[in-house]
């Protein structure tokens, strides 16, 4: 990474809702620049202003030419799977680092950031708000002191469009939950409940997921018990809070090499 003066930023999907939010977050703080625009080749939007949604000219147009990443310090990236996989090894050949928000990978995808972060800092992160990454926290206290005579589930809610479930925060919960009480989540994760289930086993963690209209993101974990319950609640009502803690996330890679991190890291709650 270069010592330039700004964190030089490139957001890729940055034709879509989460794109555009981070452009916004990039434009508004004096500390960034916005170094690229990337998104697919098939987008209406290639070759267009990225400040055009918002009535500004960044001078920089929106493109699916990957070298643009030779004049970027760190790429955001809040896409799909198979599209980050790709970006990343653009990354790679230019010195980029990367801040991830995608979820939904599976082992190959997981093991690629792995890869990648030996090579260029990262951090890699299935909620970058800064009051989910407090919550988390919470979270693992109550694990420690409820993991006994408490029944633990997981609720989540999004918008229509969502396309991986359980979400990735609501996983990582239920990760942090289940580790707090000494348990392996593979081994007591229920995803789904129909018909003749029979009672339900002591340690099992639960999911239900919700899926509608414009929830930006609701996670709910609750904890009942005999006689009480305990719901600990995170609800977003913008994409900002996501945008503002990537963008923080960016500047927290300045100093660094190499190296996989995660919100935890970049809050400084380890």
């Amino acid at each position: 990474m270069t010592n330039s003066k700004k964190t030089r930023i490139a957001i890729s999907g940055a034709s879509g809702r989460m794109g555009k939010m981070l452009i916004e977050s990039v434009m508004a703080d004096p500390a960034c620049e916005l170094s690229a625009a990337l998104d697919i080749a098939e987008s209406p939007m290639i070759g267009r202003d990225a400040g055009e949604f918002m009535g500004k000219q960044t001078g920089v147009s929106i493109t699916a030419n990957l070298n643009t990443l030779s004049t970027t310090d760190v790429l955001i990236d809040f896409t799909r799977p198979e599209a980050t996989v790709r970006y990343l090894a653009a990354c790679q050949q230019y010195g980029a680092h990367a801040v991830i928000g995608t979820t939904g990978f599976d082992a190959s995808g997981l093991a690629s950031i792995q890869a990648f972060s030996k090579h260029q800092a990262t951090v890699f992160a299935p909620n970058m708000s800064v009051g989910v990454n407090i919550t988390l926290r919470l979270l693992e206290t109550a694990g420690q002191f409820l993991s006994e005579g408490f029944d633990i589930e997981v609720i989540e809610a999004h918008h229509r469009h969502k396309v991986d479930a359980p979400s990735g925060t609501a996983l990582k919960m239920a990760e942090v939950v289940a580790r707090a009480a000494g348990r392996h989540l593979p081994e007591v994760a229920r995803y789904a409940r129909e018909g003749y289930t029979g009672e339900r086993p002591e340690k099992e963690i639960g999911f239900s997921v919700i899926r509608g209209g414009d929830i930006v993101g609701d996670h709910t974990v609750l904890f009942a018990g005999t006689g009480e319950r305990i719901e600990i609640t995170h609800k977003s009502s913008s994409r900002a809070t996501y945008a503002q803690g990537a963008i923080r996330a960016a500047k927290f890679l300045n100093d660094k090499t190499n190296g996989l991190f995660d919100m935890q890291d970049v809050l400084g709650l380890r």
